[in-house]
């Protein structure tokens, strides 16, 4: 009886897995992680949403769009959106690598929102109260005409039916496609402010990251109590921007919540998750 030689299969090897290339592809998987700005740390979203949006290594409070900030800050159902009629114009036929129009377009479509600030009448813990909240996902939470012009309606509404406004601050100042349009809602909403001040109606400010500009060279550092987020950066310039001007190191920590905390600036940090609390806590003392 013969014999009959086989062949030995070779298995094929298992592939080897390039951990540092999963780790990478990892990375710049968006839907999945998300990198602190400030301890640039890689961090799983899921869990950085569930602390609501706050880093739970550092305590850096990362940017929230307006839906989010109403969901955290008001009684669930109680916020009614008011102004949604105003919208932008071109009045400048503005254009730079696009024509504003089309900037205006396109940002609509993406946030489907007309502009960058929401205004509304909401609860805080059973207190009544009106609220404008800047939408930095909106061309940067620039600062124009419509913004002004809802934050003015909103302030000379809280004056008419005693209602304390709060406004929540995020924005990288005024937006230039509309020019001195756009410089001219300092004036104009810091005139409401005095008049809401003058009939007793407490204002509150919260600035979160970043407030920057123009908004904080009014609106946003005029609050009877001035409230930052932790680790906010506000200021006027950037510290890009000073550093190279003045050609120096700027101290640690410059223009962060802290820092300006430190040199009274601004009234208190206050934390994302003990906020809601703190204003109606605040209001129930000043109203």
């Amino acid at each position: 009886m013969g014999f009959f030689s086989r062949k030995d299969k070779t298995k094929k090897p298992h592939k080897e897995i390039d951990i540092q290339r999963e780790i990478k592809r990892a990375e710049k998987d968006e839907s999945l992680w998300i990198k602190c700005s400030s301890c640039q740390d890689l961090l799983y979203r899921k869990e950085v949403e569930r602390n609501q949006h706050v880093c739970p290594k550092c305590l850096y409070h990362f940017p929230i769009n307006v839906d989010v900030r109403v969901a955290l800050m008001f009684d669930k159902g109680s916020f009614s959106e008011l102004y949604k009629e105003v919208e932008p114009v071109d009045f400048l036929k503005f254009k730079d690598t696009k024509p504003y129009k089309a900037r205006l377009i396109e940002t609509k479509e993406t946030t489907k929102r007309s502009d960058a600030m929401m205004c509304g009448k909401a609860v805080i813990n059973g207190l009544e109260v009106l609220t404008a909240i800047f939408d930095f996902n909106f061309m940067g939470g620039s600062l124009g005409s419509v913004v002004g012009e809802k934050i003015t309606r909103t302030l000379e509404q809280g004056a008419q039916d005693k209602l304390p406004v709060i406004l929540f601050c995020s924005s990288g100042g005024a937006r230039m496609q509309e020019g001195i349009m756009s410089l001219m809602q300092m004036s104009k909403v810091s005139g409401a402010i005095y008049n809401l001040k003058s009939q007793g109606v407490p204002y509150i400010t919260v600035l979160t990251d970043p407030t920057l500009g123009g908004v904080t060279a009014s609106m946003g550092m005029l609050g009877d109590v001035i409230i930052a987020e932790p680790k906010a950066m506000i200021g006027f310039a950037g510290p890009r921007v000073i550093k190279e001007t003045i050609k120096e190191e700027l101290p640690h920590g410059f223009q962060r919540a802290e820092y300006l905390l430190e040199h009274g600036m601004i009234d208190m940090i206050v934390p994302r998750k003990e906020l809601k609390k703190r204003l109606h806590t605040l209001l129930s003392h000043i109203i």
